[in-house]
């Protein structure tokens, strides 16, 4: 790969970096481009990541290009939880936690336009500094204008190459571990049945497609002779459970291979179901990237604005289904000024349910129907050749 003009000069003497990137886990897998790029510009420095705890699960005894994870403390625009304040003590510890490894050579900020993010990163008391900067944000030493409808993987890249990190590629990638595989294996089909993983959820509304939708996808799956999987993390298990008895209740009473695993798995487990599946099915969410990383088929619903900041960017292995929505269903306000100088109105109303079913379901067939059968062993087992797209 050509090494493009935004890239400046790299630093001297980096033995020490901290990334700022909290959020969920399709902030981090978008991200991952940005730090194999780090990685290699800097090959023997200490690449920490300041994340959240569903980072630090993640990767933790993964291989990637982070030595280590530390999670952010409660702070404003940076990590935030329901029902929990910043405290001063904790982040003074969360600093001189930092500062114990020995002084930081490069603090990066990947974590928005920088009105918080930038004054947090900066407390670090790092020797150069590089990120995002907003018209009201503190600036760092090298910063470019934050602009909301770009990319998030190529935002992130152009950051990194402030610090004279060229990209080396712009696809997330994650292994999953033996013992991984090992614990999803009675989750898996057997005698060569296709398998269908399902993600009905998504930690914003606006971007859930309607369940019913999902059950009609899920009905001609199995009239196909797949297993279907229904995955989340614990704030999807009663909609994944309602999802499986739509789909049993339609079926009326035909015993069909599904199962609602919401809940009941870790992160590095769902994503062994996902490197062992024929096809995920999912609206746009951590899970959905996931399920790239690793090297699965996938089937996205998005709202259209964020295809141009978190599509996947190619098509022979991800298929993308759009809503043109640009008003608000319940108050008509326009939808499409978004970012930091927007605000959102309080109307948590599905934004995707002008995708219709018949196409969703007729890729998750063709992409099933590709990917299937893979003769003596599954996905996880035997990695398919998915490097692009």
């Amino acid at each position: 790969m050509s090494r493009p003009p935004y890239v400046e000069p790299r630093f001297d003497r980096v033995s020490r970096i901290v990334v700022l990137r909290g959020g969920g886990i399709g902030d981090l897998l978008l991200a991952l481009p940005a730090l194999e790029a780090l990685r290699a510009t800097y090959p023997t420095a200490e690449l920490v990541l300041l994340g959240s705890p569903a980072h630090a699960e993640l990767l933790t005894g993964r291989r990637s290009p982070v030595s280590r994870v530390e999670v952010l403390p409660i702070a404003e625009g940076v990590r935030e939880s329901p029902g929990r304040t910043a405290d001063a003590a904790e982040l003074r510890a969360f600093r001189d936690r930092l500062r114990h490894g020995g002084p930081i050579d490069l603090a990066v900020q990947l974590h928005g336009g920088g009105r918080y993010s930038n004054p947090f990163l900066l407390s670090l008391g790092a020797r150069h500094t590089v990120g995002l900067v907003t018209d009201d944000a503190e600036p760092l030493e090298r910063t470019m204008p934050y602009m909301y409808y770009q990319h998030e993987t190529m935002r992130w890249l152009e950051v990194v190459g402030l610090a004279g990190a060229a990209p080396v590629t712009t696809e997330p990638h994650l292994e999953v571990t033996a013992a991984e595989v090992d614990a999803t294996a009675r989750h898996l089909p057997r005698a060569g049945a296709p398998l269908a993983v399902v993600h009905p959820g998504a930690s914003d509304p606006r971007r859930r497609w309607p369940v019913e939708r999902f059950a009609a996808v899920i009905d001609g799956l199995l009239d196909d002779g797949a297993v279907v999987r229904v995955v989340g993390g614990p704030e999807d298990r009663e909609l994944a459970t309602e999802l499986v008895r739509m789909v049993e209740h339609d079926r009326r009473g035909r015993v069909s291979p599904i199962n609602a695993l919401a809940g009941t798995l870790e992160l590095g487990r769902t994503a062994a179901l996902f490197a062992a599946a024929d096809v995920v099915v999912a609206n746009d969410s951590g899970p959905r990237h996931l399920a790239q990383a690793v090297g699965a088929p996938t089937v996205g619903i998005y709202w259209f604005g964020n295809v141009v900041n978190a599509g996947p960017f190619g098509r022979r292995w991800h298929r993308v289904h759009l809503s043109f929505t640009t008003s608000c269903p319940v108050c008509g306000i326009d939808v499409t000024q978004v970012g930091w100088s927007a605000e959102r109105c309080d109307h948590d109303v599905t934004f995707v349910a002008d995708v219709d079913v018949d196409p969703v379901l007729a890729d998750a067939r063709r992409l099933m129907a590709t990917s299937s059968p893979r003769p003596g062993t599954r996905g996880a087992l035997a990695p398919r050749t998915l490097a692009a797209g």
